[in-house]
């Protein structure tokens, strides 16, 4: 292979190289799994979230050895607004530009709208849109100013349809691709992009729990509670994998994907074309 083609094949390798890549609530989960490929697509990565201090420096570190790039960590509280500009402006201070925002944390609370605890709808609205809010606000001034930026917003497949008891995390996910929708537009001439990806049931460890509880709570078995209760809805019968949403991800943090913006890119397994 000669220089020229070995040159192309490992940019192609690694599309981000270069680029620097903050992830709200990526110290586990569906975050981590974007982390975890927007690395390996070679971008420096801020990880934020909660979790033990050993086990988030043990994660930075496996990261920054598996995919040589530097990775570094905020415990920004995403219900803080100034936390949140902390953050933003220390990632940029420690690595000198911030290209790629992905805006994930989010929490989960079950009831009836009649019953559902204030506390609960002013918690989940504060960290699955309002953060998104702030982190977008704070993060632009420096995108326009280098021309380019690429926002990406985790929403939910409730970020297009509804369920019952769960009014505030439906409300919010609608929320955030309304925004979605008005920062694409507000930025549609300066080299930024900011789209959503809309998950259905994805495959995580907070899920497994949830499988065993409900197999344990109805007298059923795995298999059923996998088929016939949480997958319901996608007709598919699979669960999306954190490598699909990261590859995503990494997709629409590329140059490739300069002219998509604004949309609500569902990974449902057909949910919501019902």
């Amino acid at each position: 292979m000669n220089i020229r083609l070995k040159t192309q094949a490992i940019s192609a390798a690694r599309p981000l190289a270069g680029r620097v890549s903050l992830v709200t609530g990526s110290t586990s989960g569906i975050g981590l799994g974007i982390a975890r490929a927007l690395a390996e697509a070679g971008s420096a990565v801020v990880l934020n979230g909660l979790g033990h201090a050993a086990e988030i420096a043990r994660t930075r570190g496996q990261m920054a050895e598996d995919y040589g790039v530097a990775v570094t960590y905020s415990d920004a509280d995403m219900t803080r607004p100034e936390a949140i500009a902390g953050m933003i402006e220390t990632a940029l201070a420690e690595h000198g530009r911030l290209d790629v925002l992905v805006n994930n944390a989010g929490i989960q609370h079950i009831a009836p709208l009649d019953q559902f605890p204030v506390e609960k709808w002013d918690a989940i609205l504060s960290i699955n849109l309002s953060s998104a809010f702030h982190t977008m606000r704070s993060a632009l001034p420096a995108m326009r100013q280098n021309k380019f930026g690429r926002i990406i917003n985790i929403a939910s497949a409730h970020g297009l349809v509804a369920s019952p008891f769960k009014a505030a995390y439906v409300a919010a996910k609608h929320g955030i691709v309304g925004l979605t929708k008005v920062v694409a537009l507000e930025t549609a001439e300066q080299g930024i992009t900011c789209n959503a990806i809309c998950p259905g049931y994805v495959y995580t460890p907070l899920v497994e729990a949830q499988i065993d509880g409900q197999a344990k709570a109805h007298g059923i078995s795995r298999e059923q509670v996998i088929h016939d209760v949480l997958l319901a809805q996608q007709p598919n019968r699979r669960f999306a994998t954190v490598e699909e949403l990261g590859a995503l991800t990494v997709f629409l943090a590329g140059d490739a994907a300069a002219s998509i913006t604004g949309t609500a890119l569902p990974v449902d397994g057909g949910w919501t074309a019902h």
